[in-house]
C-alpha cells in the first residue's frame, strides 16, 4: 500500500483543475487515474481542487464521486483506499455549457478562495478541454466570457479542428481568449517514454546518428494498426475518421520526432522549432498515394450510419524536402479491425553495394518497438555456420526492460499533466505545427478518395499493402 502521507509533494503552486467531459470515457480511463498515480507518487500540488463539468449532472457530489471512485477500480491495479480518498474529498462537479458557465466560474472562485486564503492570485487554474470538436470554440469563448482563463492554462484535446480551415478557427478563437503559451495542445503519445527515446536512442548514440539521413536510409515507416474494432466509438468516428484520429495527430507527430534536425536543448523552444521545421519541409500529400479503407461490418454499429463512407484505415506515402531527407519516402498505416496492435517504426537501411556475396546482401532494419516496454530490433546479416560462405538473417535486440534502469516511469497522460502543473511545453504541439501539418493533409479531404473495403483481422486493402517497396515490416 502507497503512504501517501509521507509522499514527497511537488514544490507547486495551489491548483484548481477544471475538468471538462469529467463523465466521460476518457477522464474515466486516463484522467482520473492519472491524477491518482500523480497523488500516490506525491506528484500534485500540496493544496488542490478538482472540478469536473458538463452538460448533464451526474447528481450530487457524491454520487460524481462513486462514479470516479469505480473508474479508478476498474483503470488502477492494487488501489490504495487511502489515496483515493485523500484524491476525491477534492472532487466535486458543477454543470456548464458553452451558453452558461456562472455556476462554474463561482465554483471556481470559491475553491481559490478556500486555496489561496489571502491571496488568491497564487492559485493556478489548470482547465481541461475534453469536448467534441463541434463545441470547442464555443466552450473556449464561454472560459473567455466568464473569466475563467485569467491564471490559467488551457489542455486542448485532439483533433486541433477537422480540416484546415476549422484549425484556423479554433487558432483564431484561442488568440481571442488566451496567450499562446497558456495553450497545451495535447497528443498523448508524445507523452510516451517509447517515443521520447526516439530522440535518446538517435543523438546519444553515434552508432545511429551519422546513418540517420538520406545516403543510409532507404525508407522509413511508421506503422500503428490496431486490433480492436470501434469499442464504443462509433459516433466519435463518424465525425472524425482516422485520418483526422490518427494521421494528422499521432503519426505525424511520430514522424516529426523521427526527422528532425538536433536542437540544442530539450525544450520547448527548441524542441517544437525541430519539429516545425520538419512539417514545414513536408510536401502537401499526393492523393494518388493514399489508400483508405473501412472494416466490413463497421455499418453494423448502431451509431454508424448505414451508408457511411468514413475511413477506418489510412495508409499513405510521404515525403520531406530537406537535404537530410529528400527522395527518401516516409509511409504511415493505421487502422481499425486489423491483424496486429502495435506501434512500430521502421528505419530500412540502403543495401550495400558489394560483389564479395554474390548479390545476396540484403538490407538492415532498425526497427522500434513503441510499447509500454520499450524494444529496439536492427535486422543484420550474418555468416550461416557451415563450411561455405553463405549469410543467414540475424537479429540484435534491445531490451528496455531487462536492461535499462526502470527509473520512474509515467503513464503518458500522468507525464503530460504533470507538465501542464509545471507549466513545460516541450511535449506539447505548437499552433504553427498544427496549421502546417492540416496543410499537408488537406489534399486528400478535398479529393473525395475511394473507401476499400477489408476483412477485420486482416491487413488492410491489397492497394495499402502495395504501397511501399519491398512491403511492410511484418513484426515478429
Amino acid at each position: 500500500m502507497t503512504d501517501s502521507s509521507s509522499a514527497p509533494t511537488e514544490d507547486l503552486a495551489p491548483h484548481v483543475l477544471v475538468l471538462f467531459g469529467a463523465t466521460g470515457d476518457l477522464a474515466a480511463r486516463k484522467l482520473f487515474p492519472g491524477l491518482y498515480r500523480l497523488a500516490a507518487q506525491g506528484r500534485l500540488p500540496e493544496q488542490y481542487a478538482v472540478i469536473g463539468s458538463g452538460r448533464h449532472s451526474p447528481g450530487s457530489d457524491d454520487d460524481f464521486r462513486q462514479q470516479v471512485r469505480e473508474a479508478l477500480q476498474e483503470g488502477v491495479d492494487d488501489l490504495d483506499d487511502d489515496v483515493a480518498d485523500a484524491l476525491l474529498e477534492r472532487v466535486s462537479f458543477c454543470t456548464s455549457d458553452a451558453d452558461d458557465g456562472a455556476d462554474l466560474a463561482a465554483a471556481v472562485r470559491e475553491a481559490e478562495d478556500r486555496l489561496g486564503g489571502d491571496d488568491t492570485s497564487r492559485v493556478r487554474r489548470l482547465v481541461y478541454l475534453s469536448v467534441p470538436p463541434a463545441v470547442m470554440t464555443s466552450m473556449i469563448a464561454m472560459l473567455g466570457r466568464e473569466g475563467l482563463h485569467e491564471r490559467a492554462r488551457l489542455v486542448v484535446e485532439k483533433p486541433f479542428g477537422l480540416d484546415l480551415d476549422s484549425a484556423r478557427e479554433l487558432d483564431a478563437a484561442l488568440k481571442d481568449v488566451v496567450e499562446e503559451e497558456q495553450v497545451f495542445r495535447i497528443d498523448h503519445f508524445l507523452g510516451k517514454e517509447a517515443a521520447q527515446n526516439i530522440l535518446a536512442l538517435r543523438f546519444a548514440n553515434g552508432l545511429f546518428e551519422p546513418a540517420w539521413n538520406r545516403h543510409h536510409i532507404e525508407s522509413v515507416q511508421i506503422d500503428v494498426p490496431e486490433d480492436l474494432g470501434l469499442e464504443g466509438r462509433g459516433s466519435f468516428y463518424e465525425s472524425t475518421g482516422a485520418l483526422r484520429d490518427m494521421i494528422s495527430t499521432h503519426l505525424a507527430q511520430l514522424l516529426g520526432l523521427v526527422a528532425l534536425e538536433e536542437a540544442r536543448r530539450f525544450d520547448a523552444d527548441e524542441l517544437r522549432d525541430a519539429k516545425s521545421a520538419v512539417f514545414a519541409a513536408m510536401r502537401p500529400l499526393d492523393p494518388a498515394r493514399v489508400v483508405l479503407g473501412q472494416f466490413e461490418g463497421y455499418r453494423d454499429d448502431e451509431d454508424v450510419a448505414d451508408d457511411s463512407d468514413v475511413e477506418t484505415f489510412v495508409a499513405l506515402e510521404a515525403w520531406i524536402d530537406n537535404d537530410r531527407w529528400r527522395d527518401v519516402p516516409f509511409y504511415l498505416r493505421t487502422g481499425k479491425a486489423l491483424a496486429q496492435g502495435r506501434r512500430t517504426i521502421t528505419l530500412r537501411f540502403r543495401t550495400p553495394h558489394t560483389e564479395i556475396f554474390n548479390g545476396s546482401v540484403a538490407c538492415n532494419e532498425l526497427v522500434l518497438e513503441l510499447t509500454d516496454d520499450p524494444r529496439v530490433h536492427v535486422d543484420l546479416q550474418a555468416k550461416k555456420p557451415g563450411p561455405d560462405m553463405d549469410l543467414v538473417k540475424a537479429t540484435m535486440s534491445l531490451d528496455f526492460a531487462d536492461d535499462v534502469d526502470e527509473g520512474d516511469p509515467l503513464e503518458a497522460y500522468e507525464r503530460l499533466l504533470l507538465d501542464v502543473l509545471r507549466d513545460d511545453r516541450t511535449l506539447f504541439t505548437r499552433s504553427d505545427e498544427v496549421e502546417r501539418i492540416w496543410e499537408v493533409c488537406q489534399p486528400v479531404l478535398d479529393a473525395a478518395l475511394e473507401v476499400h473495403p477489408y476483412a477485420q483481422g486482416s491487413w488492410g486493402p491489397q492497394a495499402a499493402l502495395d504501397l511501399p517497396s519491398g512491403g511492410w515490416y511484418l513484426g515478429r
